[in-house]
């Protein structure tokens, strides 16, 4: 039986060559090259939930991050300080987070090198170098961690990882000299693993697994006692990471209802499934099909029952050679936290995902890289052997290169998934959200409905849907639309909020109210909520209680001018009219492009016939926001009221397409052309309305259209027979 490592083979341990130093060199310089594509990428899904929230971002934000647990999406403490920490240093620009993650990623590839390469050297010291490069190599290349390294709410893969691979190496060298001081620091490095990511609570176990390779054997006293301390730190953390997926996150519900016998199933498919996209990485994709579990279907049972094959057939040549099933042990124990025995949230738009297997492909990769090592170690000449291994890295950074760029872009990233899995409910809903934010509202509820027909009872859908209604002015179906949200998950402060503006733009001032305050008392410390409460109590004329809202919201979060410039508007409105008028006119003199400013101040002076004035400042409005409604709509009536009927048409015909679910928006285009004597536009745009009242609005308005059109036609025929 092979003799442990001991402190003389360490301490007498070859330095790295100098060649090996230059490839290892150009092996990171060809990493960075092939992850060029998504350094310029953006932030992508949940990642604005990771990059420091505005109400984290003082000391005692820091302070709710560590003793808050609601605070963040996930409690990873370490994590979410060292986004803090960015965020003070480059603040919401993505590129600062994607090059930490990279260069976390290749510093990991780096402690990878170092243990391989300690692990092999006292057992096969003519290729151990070749073996470990190789393998770290293939780490830092293999295009299956792109997700890890692109996707910066993953960086507490690439963090967490640098944490478990310190302290695994650590602790070895602790082995060797059974020193207090090592195992203390190995310790500590594993607890900030542990607050980083609960996945490297698997350390323990993968450290039994390198022991028995080394050894053929495991001692308890020597082995196993050292080790309990972590044994119980890691499942303390795993414990309190399930509790906080099934109770705080929501990794809970029918999506999660799998018996014994399914979870056997979906273990043994898992396995397989990273196993193949390592071998073969093929048809990467951001969101996989999520697979249907059945345990009456007996091809499901292949899975696990070629996997128990496997590890049988590799137990019984473990007497020639352990590495195999070494290796694989290695794989699947580190996977064990995301193979089906527990509720993760992810597995409720799929089962497996590339980011899962960062650590546990280790075991895998180590096994591919020692068998190539000592494959070409029989090569007598070292430029062919140096050629195969840059060759393999070439190919390899090639896919990596072709799945990074899907992280160019946000939405090249959600275009790309459906794609490759037509069936990922997820990104039709965010490719929506995409798509509004670029103006392309009708084509982003066609995604929302495209999600929802995918998955009925998928709140996020519904609600989105319903802000894209509201901003197209058909409140009462945006209302419908949130109700709904907010009737598959009632405790969803955004939802509530969401239907609050729709109740507000819609008139319903009171039950607006009501929504906001509901939403409060889901999250009472969250600003924007505060702010929005303002904005709906201003929109009610409760101007002091809006005040009031806004100042709570700045308690909160003081960093938030477009706040402050709303609480100085809302306390220009609790002034008489003249005193108002001076209010606005000295704001709009401190900062001219304050739309809103504009907006109030050509409503009063509309009101006291100063329409000319009023005419300018809606103008304003319009240049400054050229998707306001009301100020299209205000602005082309008063136009028209002074004569100027061909300027009011395009804006009519803007109101038109931005309200485009409201029937006076196209009756009010309709009488426009009719004044300017284009009936035929005047009847199309009547037809319009027509239309839409028939669907929600009571008979006698559409009689009264019947009516305007049947004259609209009087007059036409009349002005041809002149």
């Amino acid at each position: 039986m092979p003799s442990r490592t001991s402190s003389a083979v360490l301490s007498n341990t070859p330095r790295v060559a100098s060649s090996t130093l230059l490839v290892a060199g150009l092996i990171a310089a060809i990493t960075v090259v092939a992850y060029l594509p998504a350094l310029q990428g953006g932030l992508i899904w949940d990642d604005d939930a990771h990059v420091t929230r505005p109400e984290l971002r003082s000391t005692e934000g820091l302070y709710r991050i560590w003793f808050d647990l609601g605070a963040t999406q996930q409690y990873y403490p370490l994590l979410h300080s060292a986004f803090w920490l960015q965020h003070k240093l480059w603040g919401d620009r993505p590129i600062g987070y994607h090059v930490v993650n990279l260069a976390l990623h290749l510093f990991a590839a780096g402690l990878v090198f170092v243990v391989v390469r300690l692990l092999l050297i006292e057992r096969h010291a003519a290729w151990a170098e070749s073996a470990a490069l190789i393998t770290a190599a293939v780490f830092a290349l293999h295009p299956v961690h792109v997700e890890s390294v692109a996707w910066i709410t993953e960086q507490k893969n690439t963090l967490s990882a640098v944490f478990y691979l310190a302290a695994m190496l650590i602790y070895l060298r602790f082995d060797a000299t059974r020193r207090v001081g090592p195992y203390a620091l190995a310790t500590g490095f594993f607890v900030l693993g542990l607050l980083t990511k609960t996945v490297t609570a698997t350390l323990p176990a993968a450290l039994l697994v390198i022991f028995w390779w080394k050894n053929g054997r495991l001692s308890m006293r020597r082995d196993g006692w050292p080790l309990m301390p972590w044994f119980a730190l890691g499942a303390a953390a795993g414990l309190f990471t399930a509790w906080v997926e099934h109770d705080l996150i929501g990794a809970k519900g029918a999506a999660f209802e799998l018996n014994a016998a399914e979870r056997f199933l979906l273990a043994g498919r898992v396995v397989w499934f990273y196993l193949s996209k390592l071998f073969w990485p093929a048809d990467l994709v951001f969101i996989y099909p999520r697979w249907s579990v059945d345990a009456a279907d007996w091809r499901q049972w292949l899975y696990p029952i070629t996997l128990i094959v496997l590890f049988i057939v590799l137990a019984a040549r473990s007497r020639k050679n352990r590495a195999p099933l070494a290796g694989l042990l290695f794989f699947v124990g580190s996977l064990f936290p995301v193979l089906g025995f527990l509720n993760v949230y992810p597995f409720l738009f799929s089962y497996v995902a590339d980011h899962f297997q960062y650590l546990p492909s280790l075991g895998v990769l180590m096994l591919v890289g020692t068998a190539l090592a000592a494959g070409l170690s029989r090569m007598a000449s070292p430029l062919p052997r140096l050629a195969v291994v840059l060759v393999l890295c070439a190919a390899l950074a090639s896919l990596t290169y072709r799945q990074s760029s899907m992280y160019r872009d946000v939405r090249t990233l959600y275009e790309t998934t459906i794609a490759r899995n037509p069936s990922a409910w997820m990104a039709f809903n965010n490719l929506g959200v995409v798509l509004k934010g670029e103006g392309h509202i009708d084509e982003a509820m066609d995604h929302y409905r495209r999600a929802i027909e995918l998955r009925p009872a998928y709140p996020e859908a519904w609600s989105n849907l319903g802000v894209a209604l509201s901003e197209s002015g058909r409140y009462e179906e945006a209302i419908a639309a949130h109700r709904e949200s907010l009737r598959i998950r009632s405790a969803n402060p955004e939802a509530l909020s969401n239907l609050a503006t729709a109740l507000s733009r819609a008139g319903r001032h009171s039950e607006a109210i009501d929504a906001m305050q509901q939403a409060l008392q889901y999250d009472p410390r969250n600003a924007a909520l505060h702010r929005n409460l303002g904005v709906t109590l201003h929109a009610a004329g409760r101007t002091a209680d809006a005040v009031a809202a806004y100042r709570r919201s700045l308690e909160l979060h003081p960093e938030q001018p477009e706040v402050r410039a709303q609480m100085e508007l809302a306390l220009a409105a609790s002034q008489s009219p003249e005193q108002a008028i001076v209010s606005y006119q000295r704001i709009l003199k401190d900062d001219p492009t304050n739309a809103q400013a504009h907006f109030n101040l050509a409503v009063l002076l509309a009101n006291i016939g100063q329409s000319q004035e009023a005419i300018r400042h809606y103008e304003q409005v319009v240049v400054l926001h050229p998707d306001h409604l009301e100020a299209r709509t205000n602005l082309a009536t008063l136009l028209a009221r002074s004569g100027r009927v061909s300027e009011a048409i395009p804006h009519f015909e803007k109101a038109a397409q931005l309200g485009s679910g409201r029937v006076e928006m196209h009756m009010n285009l309709a009488v426009a052309y009719a004044s300017a004597e284009r009936f035929a536009d005047a009847m199309a745009s009547a037809a319009k309305a027509r239309e839409l009242a028939q669907a929600v609005g009571p008979p006698e308005v559409v009689a009264r259209i019947d009516e305007w059109i049947a004259d609209c036609r009087r007059r036409e025929m009349s002005t041809k027979g002149r």
